[in-house]
């Protein structure tokens, strides 16, 4: 076995294939951008080498600066991950070159399949079924608008060497095409250094599919059954489960067949992902073959119990796959969470800073990665301690490549962390998602964490009638935070006041009045939370406390949580409710099930008098353009003194490898502009004003 492998790659993947390669043994090679000097995987590989400054083009993807790191390191192969260099057929033959494996397929399998445009016409002349489009090298805007009408609109503008959602435009009409197309290159440009560009048709409606299969130098493959991908937002995945809720045992059969035939052909070794669109009546559609590990790989070690980079390591060495289709069992359901640095009241714009509290869930082993003895990916990340062994209900893993104190920059991607559940059907592991999610502190960026529980109580992602449509469609004017239903409210309201009055019984000691405290505690209070009043009284035991609500309902409350806690596990009547707990001035913020609130609890005097308060409006800046995240200000497309148009693009902002086309809101007049081109701006700071 190798006894030295080069991870090319940052973040939670670099430390997702750190962990189990230590668990066999073998010593790992960090490579590290100005912007990752103190990052996770740095600290937990064996060895770490600087390769540059912190744009991706002058550091991960430079491949004489990974070669050069290789050789001063004797590292015998290399992991790439996924993005970067992960499908890039030069660095495969480059590592060939210098007799280093490549933890991958073979070079020529990453020519065929790894490029869009190539895999596209393999598929027709194989056969596949595959999404109508223009495959061949598009010149211009033009052409590209020429060769949509042909095709017919909508159409999808994709980066041939894309993945991860970079480089991806849908198009409606020729305006945005000749504006996508743009983009769209300079995207792929900046992300992977091809900027080849083709146009297929978007099929409305559909799911997104894709079955993960793995082969061998030996002439064995198997697929490991499929993975749903449907929940998509800007073409990115969100939310991924294994198995799909939609395929039947036929269907899952003829797509895992079709698609180790086509791995077959172009002679795959390694993991690999075919990914397909599927439509209402089960017709399926190759979409194109991911020549790499995909990020939503945990879902399906967690229903197999196959440690997918163990098996790319070891066919990369040489070995035969020890595992035959027969062997494949799906058992369970596993759903990964992807928690973005994001602001999702800020329409998921890009969010940078320091994660001043990063505090995951504990993670759990259980089910099929526990049977096969296959979980060892690590509570919290950074100790590579195995997660503890629970029971046969469920499992919590959280594959990360940050910590507490980290920074977040506008460098890279920004998903910071998977959280994934499993559980022995579906509505299990939905319940132990909806638990963790509420359980995971992150405080210091903008985040997606409220969007993911609300999802996971969408009677639609429940109920399982998702396409990648979802989120356009049930979030159209974007997400605005959760309005909790009446029960939930009661529950939250009930447990703010039993924590406010153990608040103020504490207060009463630290005082020094110890004798008779609890009576100087009144049991009469007014709890305010999402504008709801709700008048209520506490009568306290030894095991918890009764609150009695004004129409005379009564809820049983206990919980083990005091002041300062920023969790609070509460069970009420029996309910189990995980509350993220800070305190602010006259009672608490509360985060639940997406919901962000705030309980005021006051006597019933400081309610009557709160009453009559006037409210605070805030200020008007609906005459100012405010920059919506931090980034880079790549072009100004208007100037002083400029008539614009409702929708008229007025500045292109860069974060994170993606641009953002800011657009009026409104017909108006630009009086002022307060930014140029080459500009950093922090989060609302002014590019522009209006008459």
């Amino acid at each position: 076995m190798f006894k030295k492998i080069l991870i090319a790659n940052r973040g939670e993947i670099a430390c997702r294939v750190i962990k189990t390669a230590r668990r066999m043994g073998i010593k790992t090679v960090a490579i590290y951008s100005d912007a990752d000097r103190h990052a996770l995987h740095v600290r937990m590989a064996d060895e770490a080498v600087h390769i540059g400054p912190a744009p991706a083009n002058q550091s991960y993807i430079v491949i004489d600066n990974v070669m050069q790191a290789i050789r001063d390191t004797g590292a015998e192969a290399v992991h790439p991950g996924y993005g970067f260099l992960s499908e890039n057929p030069r660095f495969a033959e480059r590592l060939a070159a210098e007799n280093v494996a490549f933890i991958g397929p073979p070079q020529g399998a990453i020519e065929k399949m790894g490029d869009k445009i190539t895999s596209k016409k393999i598929a027709a002349e194989a056969g596949v079924s595959t999404v109508p489009g223009y495959m061949g090298l598009i010149a211009d805007a033009e052409e590209a608008v020429k060769i949509s009408g042909e095709i017919g609109y909508p159409v999808m503008i994709k980066a041939s060497a894309g993945g991860g959602g970079k480089g991806m435009r849908i198009a409606w009409k020729e305006d945005e095409v000749r504006e996508g197309f743009q983009s769209s290159k300079n995207e792929a440009a900046n992300s992977f250094g091809d900027d080849r560009i083709f146009i297929e048709k978007f099929v409305t409606q559909p799911r997104h599919i894709e079955i993960q299969v793995l082969a061998d130098s030996h002439g064995n493959t198997i697929y490991l059954g499929e993975r749903e991908c449907s929940i998509q937002r800007r073409n990115q995945k969100v939310i991924e489960e294994a198995p799909s809720p939609f395929l039947d045992e036929e269907t899952r059969r003829a797509m895992g067949e079709q698609a180790c035939a086509l791995a077959a052909a172009v002679g795959y070794t390694s993991a690999g992902t075919v990914e397909f669109i599927v439509d209402g009546a089960r017709n399926f559609y190759f979409l194109e073959m991911n020549t790499r590990l995909q990020v939503e790989h945990p879902v399906t070690e967690l229903i197999t119990g196959i440690d997918l980079v163990e098996q790319m390591i070891r066919v990369a060495y040489g070995e035969k796959l020890a595992i035959a289709q027969k062997d494949v069992k799906l058992t369970g359901w596993a759903i990964e969470s992807r928690l973005y640095a994001e602001d999702p009241y800020r329409g998921f714009l890009p969010s940078t800073g320091r994660l001043v509290r990063y505090r995951p869930p504990e993670e759990v082993a259980a089910g099929p990665m526990l049977k096969a003895g296959a979980w060892h990916h690590g509570a919290a990340g950074a100790s590579g301690n195995d997660a503890a062994q629970g029971d046969a209900d469920g499992a919590v893993r959280n594959d990360t490549g940050v910590f507490e104190g980290g920074e977040i920059s506008i460098f890279y991607d920004p998903m910071i962390a998977k959280l994934c559940t499993w559980g022995e059907d579906r509505a299990a592991a939905i319940e132990g998602m909806r638990v963790a999610l509420d359980s995971f502190e992150v405080e210091g960026i903008g985040h997606n964490l409220p969007f993911l529980s609300a999802v996971m109580d969408h009677p639609k992602f429940v109920s399982g009638d998702i396409t990648t449509a979802f989120i356009a469609e049930e979030y159209p004017e974007g997400f605005e935070g959760v309005t909790l239903p009446e029960d939930a409210l009661r529950q939250v309201a009930a447990a703010a006041a039993a924590m406010y009055r153990v608040g103020e019984i504490r207060r009463s000691r630290v005082s020094g009045r110890m004798d008779n405290h609890e009576r100087k505690v009144g049991n009469r209070w007014v709890v305010e939370v999402q504008g709801t009043r709700f008048e209520i009284e506490i009568t306290v035991d030894r095991d918890g406390a009764w609150v009695r609500f004004q129409d005379g309902t009564r809820h049983r409350v206990a919980s083990s949580w005091t002041p300062g806690q920023s969790l609070a596990r509460v069970d009420i009547d029996g309910d189990r409710i995980v509350l993220k707990v800070s305190k602010c001035t006259g009672g608490f913020r509360l985060r639940t099930r997406g919901a962000d609130l705030r309980a005021r609890i006051m006597s019933p005097r400081q309610a009557e008098l709160a009453s009559l308060m006037p409210e605070k409006m805030p200020p008007d800046t609906s005459k100012m353009l405010l920059c919506p995240m931090p980034g880079l200000i790549v072009a100004i497309n208007v100037n002083e003194g400029d008539e614009v148009e409702e929708g008229q693009a007025l500045c292109t902002v860069e974060a994170m490898k993606m641009e953002n086309i800011l657009r009026a809101e409104r017909k108006g007049r630009v009086s002022a502009i307060k930014a140029a081109e080459g500009d950093n701006l922090a989060v609302d700071e002014i590019i522009m004003e209006f008459e």
